[in-house]
């Protein structure tokens, strides 16, 4: 994915934002997944798989559901770098994306395509397609999810859907229920007041 991050480097500042600038490549090869919420204009969901030495990204307005009856939109954004997944903290006025971010979700996925024996498809075939099923092991989500995408264009359209199996779940809401962080228990409110205190 040679100069897959020219985007990601385009649109920030480094000299003003802490978000990491991908300088150095950690060690590919994972499965991570991570979801950031993000209070920015308008509060969204940031969902990050892990694919090479990128994360490959989609904001997510209202966030995943655990009911399969749902569809979330999930707007596809610009790879991000590996080390973005630990990054939590406020991004100044000004920069692209600017305000608070944390970490909401964390683990490893499976792609479950790749497990099919009549399908077998990996990450990067699975996106330039359009259909990406994942069995995510995180800390506040698990189970199967799909992401098809609806809409091409400059800023691809996808629904997020849960899958019916055994992790689905109607009545959780872990958006509202479960709005901490899963790496400081922090809330976006305690993020933006410890940075502003430094």
């Amino acid at each position: 994915m040679t100069d897959s991050l020219k985007t990601y480097r385009s649109k920030r500042d480094f000299r003003k934002t802490s978000e990491p600038a991908g300088d150095e490549t950690p060690p590919a090869g994972g499965h991570r997944f991570v979801i950031q919420k993000h209070a920015a204009r308008n509060l969204h969901y940031d969902l990050r798989l892990q694919v090479g030495d990128v994360l490959v990204s989609w904001a997510v307005p209202k966030g995943p559901s655990t009911d399969p009856r749902t569809r979330r939109l999930a707007i596809r954004t610009e790879d991000h770098p590996l080390d973005y997944a630990a990054f939590e903290g406020v991004i100044p006025e000004g920069e692209y994306g600017a305000g608070t971010v944390l970490v909401w979700d964390q683990g490893d996925y499976r792609n479950l395509r790749a497990d099919k024996d009549d399908d077998g498809t990996d990450m990067a075939a699975a996106l330039d397609e359009g259909l990406v099923e994942v069995w995510l092991e995180g800390e506040k989500l698990k189970g199967g999810y799909a992401l098809k995408r609806i809409r091409g264009g400059h800023k691809p359209q996808w629904l997020l859907i849960k899958m019916d199996d055994d992790e689905a779940d109607a009545r959780r809401r872990p958006t509202s229920t479960q709005p901490e962080s899963v790496k400081t228990g922090r809330d976006l409110d305690d993020v933006a007041d410890e940075e502003e205190g430094d």
